[in-house]
């Protein structure tokens, strides 16, 4: 059974270490390998060590952690980055599982904190981009509740562009009174 808890710099090794095992597990063939074999958990954790600090006010990272309190899963979530249609965008930027552990539910635990988190209620919606190609990824969002919504934009990745599909789910938000 995984608990999920706000991450904090103790967290950002394992962490960066989980993200790029989960890129290389659920990437392996949509994106070119050799930027996969050319991640770095070292430089990833640098980066991420350089931008955290607990409670940013605009982004939130959230962890799975296992009985020992290690990092099993990894979400991070805020306001939408791009242009939108929709008011108040949020957006979850990533969201990655130990790959051992992916279909036993720890995704599905950090979404549902995504979506009971505090700060979701000031978003009318929440979007995210997907792989186009990345059909498991694609099942899940639908699944909890996420739809296509006709955006796409594509990365580059080693030279190569790789296309994505933006999902869009609306929240829970509550109306404070006098809105």
């Amino acid at each position: 059974m995984v608990r999920v808890r706000e991450m904090n710099e103790a967290d950002i090794d394992a962490v960066a270490a989980l993200r790029v095992r989960g890129w290389r597990a659920a990437y392996a063939g949509l994106v070119p390998q050799d930027h996969l074999d050319g991640m770095s958990p070292a430089a990833d954790a640098e980066r991420r060590r350089a931008g955290f600090a607990p409670s940013r006010g605009s982004v939130w990272d959230l962890v799975a952690v296992d009985e020992g309190d290690v990092p099993v899963g990894w979400v991070c979530f805020g306001a939408y980055r791009g242009e939108s249609d929709a008011a108040a965008p949020g957006e979850v930027y990533a969201l990655y599982v130990e790959p051992a552990l992916v279909g036993q539910g720890v995704g599905r635990v950090l979404m549902d904190a995504v979506h009971r988190h505090p700060e979701v209620r000031r978003f009318a919606t929440l979007q995210l981009w997907v792989l186009r190609d990345n059909v498991r990824a694609r099942r899940f969002y639908a699944a909890a509740g996420y739809a296509v919504d006709g955006a796409v934009q594509s990365d580059l990745y080693g030279g190569t562009a790789v296309e994505e599909v933006r999902y869009r789910r609306p929240t829970d938000r509550q109306t404070a009174p006098g809105d």
